[in-house]
């Protein structure tokens, strides 16, 4: 067979093989693009925005271990030192379970409800290494699992804040139930409701950065509700009752200002200048509350103290967190000055006006300044003050007014079923442990362990 023979039949069979794929062809041309843009639609979480909420997530541990713990530790007294560091370790550590089962599927599980995240993702599920979560910048997401856990660290601590209210005289078994209670019916709803986009107070332009009212508002108020509830310790008012070691509050008030920096910064979910502005913003309105309670010790009691350097540090760090992200630097130093000589004035006149037994002044410092922290948030939130402004339409007047909205539904939520929960506990296993057990000091008497030997 010749040369032009076989070019001949190969040609047709070319044009044949042409013909036939020629629908194929046009058809992969006209998918690829699709193809290539769905894929290109599908954001890819920013490795350094994942290894900033990890660190983030590890800083918002140290808050609670051992940070918390030897905040409240060194402000009890000896023989109950124990007491509150177990309390706070086996709080968050069963938090952390329960978060895992089904926390964060009723705080963020999809669902439309505004007060309830649903059961889709009970036990995780749906999470995976694939799986994303998205942040505050279209197209910017990070993988959900260290969103699932920035998050358990939140709803391990904000319990474990309420144990300073009834220090020295609650039942270990009744303030871990209580806190499971108190985070299914209280504080997995409230986050819902300020931070899913489906949520309540998210949905009425409820400004709260980091948790004023999902943490500290919340916390305080159920702490207040606890002193009331348990009652006063024996031979308050009394007996000496005064902290039995400074330092270590010190050193426990240190750590909490170390880890809050995960805690505000990283409630911005990414590595931005939004993280940077909660950074500076912490330092600064922290620096300016320690400076105000000192000068109003000064000028009240002729002494600045440690304990009140201490207060001003925390008092600080609390109204600071719902604006880290949201006011200016001079908005946040403003805000500093001004949530000490508040608080003090709760913790040293309203307090003892009506006699309530706040081992740990938890209402008076977190109620009261994460109250502060929320209102002023409205003000300072202005571009005319510093921030970073509101939301197209939106007034000051308006914010504030949103802010105040946010602040009666949380407190009256929180105080209502705190109320209902204490009871429920009373029934279930008792509140308060028999006078001789606090007499002897619930280190020895609940656990069987000193933290000091002579």
């Amino acid at each position: 067979m010749s040369s032009h023979t076989l070019n001949a039949i190969f040609g047709r069979a070319g044009a044949a093989a042409a013909a036939v794929l020629a629908p194929v062809v046009a058809f992969a041309q006209e998918t690829a693009p699709a193809a290539v843009e769905a894929a290109a639609a599908a954001p890819v979480p920013d490795k350094g925005d994942t290894a900033f909420m990890f660190l983030c997530t590890i800083l918002v541990l140290f808050m609670l271990m051992p940070g918390l713990g030897l905040f409240y530790g060194g402000l009890v007294r000896a023989k109950n030192m124990l007491s509150v560091l177990m309390q706070c370790t086996i709080v968050g550590a069963v938090m952390m379970l329960v978060w895992v089962i089904y926390g964060y599927s009723f705080a963020f599980g999809g669902s439309t409800s505004p007060y309830f995240g649903g059961t889709a993702k009970l036990f995780l599920s749906g999470v995976t290494m694939e799986s994303t979560a998205s942040t505050f910048s279209e197209g910017v997401v990070i993988p959900e699992f260290i969103f699932v856990m920035f998050q358990m660290t939140f709803a391990a601590l904000t319990p474990a804040l309420i144990v300073g209210a009834f220090a020295e005289r609650i039942k270990f078994s009744a303030a871990v139930l209580f806190c499971v209670l108190w985070a299914t019916f209280v504080y997995f709803p409230i986050a819902h409701m300020v931070w899913d986009a489906n949520g309540l107070l998210f949905g009425m332009g409820a400004l709260d950065f980091a948790g004023g009212t999902v943490v500290h508002i919340n916390a305080g108020v159920a702490g207040l509700v606890g002193a009331i509830m348990v009652g006063k310790r024996i031979g308050y008012g009394k007996d000496m009752m005064a902290p039995h070691s400074m330092t270590l509050t010190l050193v426990g008030a240190a750590m909490l200002w170390v880890g809050w920096f995960g805690f505000n910064a990283g409630s911005n979910l990414e590595a931005s200048g939004g993280a940077m502005l909660a950074t500076v913003n912490t330092f600064i309105a922290t620096a300016a509350a320690i400076v105000s309670w000192s000068l109003v010790e000064t000028f009240t009691r002729g002494k600045a103290s440690m304990l009140g350097a201490a207060s001003g540090m925390i008092a600080g760090l609390v109204a600071i967190t719902p604006a880290a992200g949201i006011v200016g630097p001079m908005g946040a130093i403003v805000m500093g000055l001004i949530v000490s000589p508040i608080c003090y004035f709760f913790i040293s006149v309203v307090k003892a006006k009506f006699g309530y037994d706040d081992t740990a002044d938890v209402f008076g410092v977190h109620g009261i300044g994460g109250l502060f922290g929320a209102l002023a948030t409205g003000i300072f939130a202005s571009d005319t003050l510093g921030g970073i402004g509101y939301a197209e339409g939106v007034t000051m007047g308006g914010q504030f007014m949103t802010q105040l909205t946010a602040v009666v539904i949380t407190i009256v939520w929180c105080g209502v079923v705190s109320t209902i929960l204490y009871k429920i506990v009373d029934v279930i296993v008792g509140l308060r442990v028999t006078a001789e057990a606090e007499r002897e000091g619930l280190d020895l008497s609940s656990h069987g362990e000193a933290a000091y030997h002579a």
